[in-house]
């Protein structure tokens, strides 16, 4: 591995290659499904997340925004949860990582295609789209860009139901035409249901309706009331006991043969609202000097400098940053680790020529160019605990 660059005169800058990069080829969300279609028997996957034992039928039930340490840290709002604290990452007791950056397009990209950000493309909220010029937003698809170009390869679930595996996604109807669900989570059925309940219950039918299925559901809500109101809200707690019943309510409804698997696209950390928490981009000179664009989010950023500028935006974001953020230029990023081990042409270019993932309790707001991201309460995005380690609980029939 290629050694961090030494800066004189800036020696307290933390370590970029000390990050704690995603656990990629053992134990990331992008290692999930593979595993599961290679106990399935599904030819060209192998069992990435070797503690797992296969099953005949699994079903994925990921809980936006649902960390491993919001779980551990709220035992009363959660029972049923908490109970399965020691069936993770099979039975170890372990959670796994998320992967770079701890985001829902990332996320969900890394868990359908069964691949790294640097392989599927969307390696952050908004990134540079090289051919364009302008900002994508990879969660809710603006600019319109070809779904196939951003992010060619297959799906986990197109790959399994080509392989006579029954294969099926339970979600809100809301999603079945998006771009995003059509480059992360398509192949098969997708099944629209608005209720909680009305998923599990469907979720469960469709798991027991082939001899070897594969099925996701989802839910979103504990996600939601985090970024309006906080992770030490009582709304987000509230969201938390209904997610915990929606577990058990599919847990009990397993076929035989089955393992039902809850897991999380990232956590979550409370910003406090001040000047030391909350560096607003918008209004820092400095920071916004020689950049041209500032992309991905508050607690990982993508920033894109004037050409010629780039070296001088590094060294001006990590003199300001580097105590408190992991500041690196995109080689560095990449040597790291941080988006996988390896990096697709066409994906190269929609890294920043900066990334800055955060260390401690701050964000980089932009309260002109994004108002509403910089009211959030609760964030995430980084490489912290809070926000990169997520559950991999385990149910069997």
């Amino acid at each position: 591995m290629a050694q961090p660059a030494v800066w004189p005169d800036d020696p307290v800058s933390l370590d970029v290659y000390a990050a704690p990069a995603p656990e990629y080829g053992s134990g990331s969300l992008a290692d999930l499904l593979p595993t599961l279609a290679a106990g399935m028997g599904v030819q060209g996957f192998e069992q990435c997340i070797a503690e797992l034992t296969p099953a005949d039928r699994n079903c994925v039930f990921l809980i936006d925004g649902l960390g491993w340490e919001q779980i551990k840290a709220h035992p009363d709002e959660a029972p049923f949860l908490t109970s399965l604290l020691g069936t993770s990452r099979g039975g170890t007791g372990a959670p796994i990582t998320a992967g770079f950056p701890a985001t829902t397009a990332t996320s969900l990209a890394s868990v359908g295609t069964g691949l790294p950000p640097g392989a599927h493309g969307l390696p952050g909220y908004t990134v540079r789209n090289p051919e364009t010029g302008e900002l994508m937003n990879q969660l809710r698809w603006r600019p319109w860009t070809s779904p196939k170009a951003w992010q060619p390869y297959p799906t986990v679930f197109e790959l399994a139901d080509r392989a006579g595996v029954h294969t099926a996604q339970v979600s809100s109807p809301a999603f079945e035409q998006t771009p995003l669900t059509k480059v992360a989570l398509s192949g098969g059925t997708f099944h629209g249901r608005l209720t909680g309940e009305e998923r599990m219950d469907l979720a469960a039918a469709q798991l027991a309706a082939g001899d070897r299925s594969l099925v996701y559901t989802y839910y979103s809500e504990v996600d939601g009331k985090g970024h309006r109101f906080g992770i030490d809200s009582d709304a987000w707690r509230g969201q938390l006991m209904y997610a915990d019943r929606l577990v058990e309510r599919l847990a009990d409804q397993l076929p035989p043969r089955a393992a039902l698997y809850v897991t999380a696209d990232h956590g979550m950390i409370d910003i406090p609202f001040d000047e030391q928490s909350r560096i607003d981009f918008d209004e820092d000179w400095e920071l916004r000097a020689g950049v041209a664009l500032l992309g991905g989010e508050g607690r990982a950023r993508h920033v894109y400098a004037v050409p010629g500028a780039e070296n001088d935006v590094l060294a001006v974001w990590r003199e300001v940053l580097g105590e408190q953020f992991w500041v690196a230029s995109r080689d560095e990023a990449v040597a790291a680790g941080w988006f996988g081990p390896q990096i697709d042409a066409r994906v190269y270019g929609r890294i920043g020529d900066v990334v800055a993932a955060a260390h401690d309790d701050v964000v980089i707001t932009a309260s002109v160019n994004e108002p509403n991201e910089s009211a959030m309460v609760g964030m995430h995005g980084s490489m912290t605990p809070a926000e990169q380690l997520v559950p991999l609980l385990e149910v069997r029939s």
